[in-house]
């Protein structure tokens, strides 16, 4: 089962797809991080990445394809790969089908986790984690029982993440309509998009993606 997990930030695709990957032994492929180990590893395509980036130019459609299909031979994803940032552009899309089909396979679904832009702002501001053991916890939907001391631990030093600000939301929000929007017009005349309601819980939005993929 090959998949595309797409999902603005906060959305809660990185969840999913850790439960995909403990549930079903999907493999996540994310390109950055994949990049990253390419480079650190030496590998053909990674030398190449890192002379690129080395000269301050954007790695090109065809190192990053060539990533995913050095990736895709390394014999662990027989049960399946959710694809995570790729493809991007229309020439990804259809690097992406040529090097499935190589390897006798093929995308079954692009699952979209939809969102309500207002109320994942909202979910993104407010959250803030234990600076001790990482709980965490939101200013409206899940403040500490004690208040300004953790549940889990009884620490009292609490963090947020500086990018979590509504404009920085907005902006990485704008990003990703502008990056999904060349590939899901593609996907959606092949009949291959799926949407899931991402502000539900999270057990909600598990099951009907189990639902999509079936069991």
């Amino acid at each position: 089962m090959n998949i595309i997990l797409l999902g603005p930030p906060g959305a809660g695709k990185g969840t999913q797809a850790s439960r995909l990957v403990a549930g079903r032994n999907m493999v996540q492929l994310s390109t950055g991080d994949m990049l990253r180990a390419a480079v650190k590893a030496g590998s053909p395509v990674g030398v190449k990445a890192k002379a690129v980036m080395a000269a301050g130019e954007l790695v090109s459609d065809a190192i990053v394809s060539a990533l995913i299909g050095e990736r895709l031979d390394q014999g662990d994803t027989a049960a399946g790969v959710i694809f995570d940032g790729y493809p991007r552009t229309a020439a990804q899309a259809d690097a992406l089908d040529i090097l499935l089909a190589e390897r006798g396979s093929a995308l079954d679904y692009v699952v979209e986790l939809e969102v309500d832009e207002a109320a994942l702002i909202e979910r993104i501001v407010g959250r803030f984690t234990c600076a001790h053991c990482g709980e965490g916890y939101h200013d409206v939907f899940k403040l500490p029982t004690v208040a300004g001391v953790c549940d889990v631990c009884g620490a009292t030093e609490f963090k947020r993440r500086p990018d979590d600000n509504a404009e920085t939301v907005s902006t990485r929000m704008a990003e990703y309509r502008a990056k999904t929007a060349p590939i899901l017009p593609i996907y959606e005349a092949r009949g291959l998009v799926r949407r899931v309601n991402g502000m539900a819980d999270i057990d909600e939005v598990s099951a009907a993606i189990a639902g999509i993929l079936g069991s």
